[in-house]
């Protein structure tokens, strides 16, 4: 999900240089000039960009929490740092649109850096939780895998037909197509309720059917493949708020 697109529609440029007598966006001008500078990059973020990159940290440092509590089983901290840092992703998820409404300063760079860090934080994270929660037969893995492809493709499919979407009087998408990424903070709020009865592990619900097979698999994991299949949904409308 990409906030970040709509702001940029109706708002001002960023910051105007003027250059052999035409104005151009400071971002454009640092990312396109040959010679810009030590850090350039850098220079170019807007506030908004660096409130999307904190998005970006929590998914990373989740899906790392992850790893340790697969290294060491008995830290259960590891599992709830998982599961916490999510919902913080989310509040920068929502922050930086806020910003760059406000500051009337968004990019396409911008739009770029929502739509990765939202994979980061609500793709790759509740899949590596889910695994880290014991769902790691071979089956387990390529269905994660394909929630994860599933919410990339979602935001790859914004990315390019944000503007097909019908608008408001506003300008502002009136409708999601498919659900938003960040919705599968819905089975991640699940799974701590799993972890606080300790269910983990060998006691993940409903166990493992066919085991010994290649077809081994936690039927919990079918949560993350319906909520895949929602959020590539072309005929699934969601208002937006």
């Amino acid at each position: 999900m990409s906030k970040r697109s709509n702001a940029a529609n109706g708002v001002d440029k960023a910051v105007q240089e003027t250059v052999k007598g035409h104005t151009v966006d400071k971002q454009t001008r640092l990312l396109n000039d040959p010679n810009p500078g030590h850090f350039s990059l850098i220079r170019a973020y807007h506030l908004a960009d660096l409130i999307t990159l904190m998005n970006g940290f929590c998914g990373f440092m989740s899906i790392t929490s992850s790893m340790r509590y697969c290294i060491d089983p008995t830290e259960k901290v590891y599992l709830w740092a998982a599961l916490i840092f999510m919902p913080f992703g989310l509040f920068f998820d929502f922050f930086d649109g806020k910003v760059a409404r406000w500051r009337k300063k968004s990019s396409v760079m911008g739009q770029e850096l929502d739509s990765l860090a939202d994979l980061i934080s609500f793709g790759v994270a509740p899949a590596s939780c889910a695994f880290a929660f014991g769902m790691r037969t071979p089956l387990d893995q390529v269905l994660l895998t394909g929630f994860v492809l599933c919410g990339l493709a979602r935001l790859a499919r914004f990315n390019v037909t944000t503007g097909n979407v019908p608008k408001d009087a506003n300008g502002k998408a009136k409708y999601f197509e498919g659900l938003p990424i960040p919705t599968s903070l819905s089975i991640a709020g699940l799974m701590g309720y799993w972890a606080s009865q300790n269910w983990v592990q060998n006691e993940i619900p409903y166990g493992t059917i066919a085991q010994g097979t290649i077809f081994e698999v936690h039927p919990v994991v079918g949560l993350f493949v319906i909520h895949g299949c929602t959020m590539v949904s072309k005929t699934l409308h969601v208002p937006k708020p």
